[in-house]
């Protein structure tokens, strides 16, 4: 419960009309969820404009609207707040209603396109071995120390964001480390949020669906930055070409990490291998269980954003060494048969070439790499011919399927995808929609010390067909698979 004057402190007001001096039980942008005392926020999506059920949330009991354009009838007895901008209003609003939990923690968001999930999942472990009560917002999951929430969205809405944070301040938490995506940014999902740091991890071709542009998907990702306080840092990658563009207007302390250029936070790589990295990291040599160049570049701005975070370097380079990954990042699946299994949530062409080049710098070629692969329905058309030009560049074997295929035809988006093969790889290509016998055949064509691949869902325990969603997870299908094949 709060004074409805008191959560509007900081919104922009075009107009105002009503009672301020009122009780606000509950805010909510959905009428389905408005209860008496509720403040109606009316948001246009993409699909769906709030603004057509102002009336159903008042006769669900919202004693007051906040709203871009004022309806032509006014009832008595409703405060009906006007503003510019519905979504960026209903962050500060939230943000006040749950008496701004973010001013209460360290929070740090983490954006590119490639890291993110692993960069936000390794600092929640790093600060809770350090003895934290820390709080993770990501892809996979959102845990409240050691309690794990069920996550739908990279980012939450601002309401359910805030009311994660005030959750997490309420229960001692003093640190939240958390992905932030560029839908999130662009629909200011993170408005009102107190940042203590920024992580720029990289760009690549992704979301092109929803931004059109890959000059919208910059702008989009550097919202993050422009808006952090001086009281913050920015950690960004400057091996990214795009590193240096989210630092030009940003009023935070500036900080960078390479692998390959002057940085603020630099390594080396000493050995790479398929059981580990060996990293000189500022000075000092650490072995890390995870693996490849592009766990390098998470692990290194990790480290940075624990020491920005005044954490010793060495406790933060002893803790990391000792941790894994995030589920379903080059994650291997144990099996009787020595075949080395990998699940990945690659699902842009820069991840899944990133992952292939790792296998490939780290195979001996003695043995064959048998990759399976989809695209998701509904997304980005553009990117289904090259994901499977990279796999196939990469592969003895490409075994092309379903991925998410949702309220799209699967055979559309694996013709799409095989326009990107070539005649000469054709003959090493397969097409199997059903993911699982897809997985089935790729463990059937495996021996001993080959590798298996499986790209695309990585942590996702579903698979979405014509809005129902399925359980199906690859890491348990493809334990399931090799152990059945025993002798």
């Amino acid at each position: 419960m709060a004074m409805l004057k008191d959560i509007l402190y900081g919104v922009s007001l075009t107009e105002i009309h009503g009672e301020r001096e009122q009780d606000i039980a509950a805010i909510a942008f959905d009428s389905r969820q408005v209860k008496p005392g509720t403040l109606f926020c009316a948001i246009k999506g993409l699909t769906v404009d709030g603004h057509d059920f102002i009336s159903t949330a008042i006769e669900a009991g919202a004693t007051a609207v906040l709203c871009e354009n004022l309806p032509s009838k006014l009832n008595e007895g409703i405060t009906y707040i006007q503003v510019e901008n519905t979504p960026a209003a209903t962050g500060i609003v939230a943000a006040n209603f749950y008496d701004n939990p973010s001013r209460k923690l360290k929070l740090v968001g983490v954006t590119g396109t490639n890291g993110k999930t692993t960069t936000a999942t390794l600092l929640y472990q790093l600060f809770r071995n350090l003895g934290y009560k820390t709080g993770l917002l990501s892809t996979v999951e959102n845990k409240i120390d050691d309690e794990v929430l069920p996550s739908q969205f990279t980012t939450p809405d601002s309401i359910q964001l805030n009311a994660l944070l005030a959750d997490m301040v309420k229960r001692g938490c003093t640190h939240c480390f958390m992905e932030v995506s560029s839908h999130a940014l662009v629909q200011e999902r993170t408005s009102g949020l107190h940042f203590q740091g920024g992580i720029f991890t990289n760009l690549s071709h992704d979301h092109l669906d929803y931004h059109e542009t890959f000059d919208e998907y910059i702008k989009a990702k550097k919202i993050l930055f422009d808006r952090l306080p001086k009281s913050a840092f920015a950690l960004v990658n400057v091996d990214d070409k795009r590193g240096q563009i989210m630092l030009q207007n940003t009023k935070a302390e500036k900080n960078t990490y390479s692998l390959r250029a002057m940085a603020d936070f630099k390594a080396k790589i000493l050995h790479n291998t398929l059981q580990g990295l060996e990293l000189d990291i500022d000075g000092v040599n650490a072995w890390f269980k995870l693996i490849g160049d592009f766990n390098a570049y998470n692990l290194l701005a990790v480290y940075g954003a624990a020491v920005l975070l005044e954490e010793e370097k060495e406790e933060v380079l002893t803790a990391l060494s000792q941790m894994d990954g995030a589920r379903g990042r080059f994650e291997q699946v144990a099996n009787p048969n020595q075949v080395l299994a990998i699940v990945d949530y690659a699902h842009t062409p820069d991840a899944l070439d990133n992952v292939l080049k790792t296998i490939d710098n780290l195979r001996t070629h003695q043995e064959m790499l048998v990759t399976v692969v989809g695209c998701g329905g509904n997304r980005d058309k553009s990117k289904r011919p090259e994901m499977a030009r990279i796999a196939a560049e990469f592969s003895n074997k490409v075994i092309l399927t379903s991925d998410n295929p949702r309220n799209e035809d699967p055979k559309q988006i694996l013709d799409d995808m095989m326009a990107g093969i070539s005649k000469v790889d054709q003959r090493k290509t397969m097409i199997i929609e059903d993911r699982k016998e897809a997985i089935r055949t790729a463990c059937n064509l495996a021996g001993p010390m080959d590798i298996i691949l499986v790209a695309g869902k990585g942590h996702e325990t579903y698979q979405e067909i014509n809005g129902v969603r399925n359980h199906f997870d690859d890491k348990e299908i493809l334990k399931e698979m090799l152990d059945n094949q025993l002798g």
